[in-house]
């Protein structure tokens, strides 16, 4: 009698990528959705934006990659419905590009381990992904961050500051369990896209922040 064939089940592609995070979203400065609360004005709009100092997918390196995303949704995340349409760098190679697509569509990843699989499940559209120059340059500590896709996306982000004195005010965000980082600081962006995006974004005085990010396919790294 014949054995019966057995499958074996395909293991998840090994990566990890290091670097600066810089996310901002339409909601007020501190951002209702940390805590589990709804979206400042009943929606959720935001931009995300990386460049990867080191990182591997499978044997792919990924060292010097820079990322960005734009998403939209009709109401809180939770309720779907999204739109979303990502950038990767250029100057990425081909296997480069697909790599950290295959990243932010949250595939080879283990399920709700980072934002991006967490969000997947809640896309309905995904617009066509552009390769484009992005301009990134963001400090973490100083809560200081630019990002730009020309004729596309353009973020600027500064520090919180009193609004009496106009001093500097540090405030972060701890989150022993997140699924995005652990500890964030947060800042005040500006935000629009142009012609060339798929996702209508547009803000002043919103929130952001910045991380130090550190993920794997089985999440953050604490």
């Amino acid at each position: 009698m014949a054995k019966k064939k057995v499958e074996k089940k395909s293991e998840k592609i090994d990566w990890m990528i290091r670097g600066v995070w810089f996310t901002t979203c339409n909601c007020v400065v501190g951002c209702p959705c940390q805590f589990n609360q709804l979206p400042s004005h009943g929606y959720c709009r935001a931009a995300v934006g990386c460049e990867i100092e080191k990182g591997h997918f499978g044997k792919v390196k990924l060292d010097g990659v820079r990322f960005a995303g734009m998403f939209g949704f009709p109401g809180p995340i939770h309720k779907g419905g999204g739109e979303v349409q990502d950038v990767v760098d250029v100057s990425a190679t081909p296997a480069q590009r697909e790599a950290v697509l295959a990243i932010m569509r949250g595939e080879e990843t283990e399920p709700g381990a980072t934002i991006f699989n967490v969000f997947a499940p809640m896309v309905v559209k995904r617009h066509e992904p552009l390769c484009a120059p992005i301009e990134f340059d963001a400090s973490v500590d100083e809560r200081v961050g630019s990002l730009r896709v020309p004729g596309v996306l353009e973020i600027t982000s500064e520090p919180i500051r009193n609004p009496v004195t106009g001093a500097e005010q540090r405030v972060r965000l701890d989150m022993p369990n997140g699924f995005e980082f652990t500890i964030a600081e947060v800042a005040t962006a500006t935000t629009k896209t142009l012609k060339g995006a798929k996702v209508p974004l547009a803000w002043t005085g919103a929130h952001a922040h910045f991380v130090d990010l550190h993920w794997t396919r089985n999440g953050v790294v604490r």
